[in-house]
């Protein structure tokens, strides 16, 4: 067996092994009920993933449904603003307004494959719930919703769409009421329905082979990338790539097609919320230890004994205690670097974009902006920003914090 902690390449490899660890993170702990149902998705999600039928349905729905390839735009003014060309890879213009339909789609087409007949999936900032209830709507499947109460609180526009599209929207009371509690609620459905129930879990967390699979579903964006780049630069690859990460979907898909090319620097944004020290974060890499939380083992805030500290982030999306384990071997080996953002530090980028450029982006978005302004870039500096979700479902809290013309 492989050493789990055996990092000695001076190029490390960013790759899934047999077993489902990248590196000393990730695996399966899980409990006997749901064994089944996970060994069941291991031994079949590549193989349908790779089966060109799946491709070519997948595909078409990304193309003409989701409404891909998005595209990559020059902004011009935050370019000059920091001295380099930022291009923003613009996944707030898929239908639903995020990345998370990438996965969505992918999921419940495999769920179909397999024989389920219900859906169950968890949110934080709503969009994955959305997401899900849209594939669901579109593929006449049953849909269940876990939502902290506190996010169904900062989060109402999305509440009433994944209504609308008919999933029913579970308020989760417990603990601190934002998405590591979903988390485990949906944990708890999947136990009492394992025979007829498909988890759509939303990052690049969760037991092997969730991690791996919500990274190959969005690596659509990396492969875009790498397709877009040559026509406005001559390259395929960018000098920085930029994403911010909770658990980290946006940042598995945009970075998925370069792990491998160190001449692409990859830089994550996770949420510092009121500063790393505070006592009020979600910067799980800066404050984390090993550990296990939904079933893989990762980097965690946790307390001496192993109890998770709970987490804070304005942004609801970024406001969960651990990270998928693909992130921690990354940046435990050096390949990935990460910045903590503040709540402040997040409003301001945000406030800029829609200034400079006339887009309002997600709060989650927002964090790897202002990772922007914690990098000295070089003139011929080309960056690759990945614009994971628009902010219209975040208008409340930007009205709550920044001051807005009233004429």
């Amino acid at each position: 067996m492989k050493n789990k902690n055996d990092n000695t390449s001076s190029a490390p490899t960013i790759q899934i092994d047999a077993e489902g660890y990248y590196g000393e993170f990730g695996g399966a702990y899980i409990p006997e009920i749901l064994h089944a149902n996970v060994e069941a998705l291991e031994k079949t999600y590549r193989e349908t993933l790779d089966d060109p039928a799946f491709q070519r349905e997948f595909n078409n729905l990304l193309t003409d449904y989701v409404g891909r390839p998005t595209p990559l735009y020059l902004a011009r003014r935050l370019s000059e603003k920091h001295g380099c060309k930022i291009y923003l890879k613009r996944e707030d213009l898929n239908h639903t307004g995020a990345h998370k339909i990438n996965n969505a789609i992918g999921q419940v087409l495999l769920a179909k494959r397999m024989g389920k007949t219900r859906i169950i999936a968890e949110t934080g900032a709503g969009q994955h719930g959305v997401a899900t209830a849209t594939a669901c709507a579109l593929m006449n499947l049953e849909c269940v919703v876990y939502m902290g109460s506190v996010d169904v609180a900062r989060q109402q526009l999305n509440v009433q769409k994944m209504r609308m599209l008919g999933a029913t929207v579970v308020p989760v009371t417990s603990g601190n009421m934002t998405l590591k509690d979903a988390v485990n609620e949906a944990i708890r459905d999947w136990c009492c329905h394992p025979a007829d129930t498909h988890y759509v879990i939303g990052s690049t967390v969760g037991p092997h082979p969730y991690p791996d699979l919500v990274a190959r579903l969005q690596s659509v964006i990396s492969l875009e990338i790498k397709a877009q780049l040559p026509a406005k630069e001559g390259r395929d690859y960018p000098d920085y790539l930029i994403a911010c990460v909770g658990g980290g979907s946006n940042a598995a898909g945009a970075a998925y097609a370069y792990l491998n090319e160190p001449r692409a620097r990859i830089l994550l944004a996770e949420a510092a919320g009121k500063g790393i020290h505070s006592g009020e974060s979600a910067a799980t890499i800066h404050l984390g230890s090993v550990g296990i939380i939904h079933g893989a083992k990762t980097l965690l805030m946790q307390t001496a004994d192993g109890q998770i500290i709970e987490p804070y982030s304005i942004s609801a999306g970024l406001d969960y205690p651990g990270i998928g384990p693909m992130h921690a071997h990354a940046a435990r080996v050096g390949r990935s670097e990460v910045l903590a953002i503040t709540d402040e530090e997040a409003l301001a980028a945000a406030a800029e974009l829609t200034r400079l450029e006339g887009i309002i982006p997600a709060l989650e978005s927002a964090h790897a902006l202002a990772a922007l302004d914690k990098k000295q870039f070089a003139a011929g500096d080309v960056v690759v920003l990945c614009l994971s979700g628009r902010g219209d479902k975040d208008m409340d809290t930007f009205l709550k914090h920044l001051p807005v013309n009233q004429h």
